[in-house]
C-alpha cells in the first residue's frame, strides 16, 4: 500500500512560481511511475507530466517549457516546479502513482495510487 501526501499549492499572481512535492510511503517509490494530473471545477481531471521509474519525463503541451517533473528516490518525493503561472493554471492538482508497464502515463485509470489533493489558484 502506498500513500501519497501533496503540499505546496497555493495562490500565486499570474506569471509566478510554485513548487508542488508529493511525498510517498513504502519501500517501492523508486519502481513507480509518478505523475502529476489536474482538475478545474466542473472538469476533467486531466493529465499534467509524467516521470518513469527510469527517470524518463513527459508533460502535456500546455505546460511545456513552463513546468517540470523530477524526482527525488532517496526522499521518495516528486516534484512539480512550475513557472510563469497563467489564471488557466487554476485547479487541484493530485499526484498519483503506480507500475504502469507499456501502459501510457496520460491514462489516469492506471494508476492504483492518489493523493488527496492540493489546490493552486493563479490570479490574474
Amino acid at each position: 500500500q502506498v500513500q501519497l501526501v501533496e503540499s505546496g499549492g497555493g495562490l500565486v499572481q499570474a506569471g509566478g512560481s510554485l513548487r508542488l512535492s508529493c511525498e510517498a510511503s513504502g519501500r517501492t517509490f523508486s519502481t513507480y511511475t509518478m505523475s502529476w494530473f489536474r482538475q478545474a471545477p466542473g472538469n476533467d481531471r486531466v493529465f499534467v507530466a509524467t516521470i518513469r521509474a527510469n527517470s524518463a519525463t513527459n508533460h502535456a503541451d500546455s505546460v511545456k517549457g513552463r513546468f517540470t517533473i523530477s524526482r527525488d528516490n532517496a526522499k521518495n518525493t516528486v516534484y512539480l516546479q512550475m513557472s510563469n503561472l497563467k489564471p488557466e493554471d487554476t485547479a487541484v492538482y493530485y499526484c498519483a502513482a503506480g507500475e504502469l508497464g507499456w501502459g501510457s502515463p496520460l491514462n489516469k485509470n492506471l494508476y492504483a495510487y492518489w493523493g488527496q489533493g492540493t489546490q493552486v489558484t493563479v490570479s490574474s
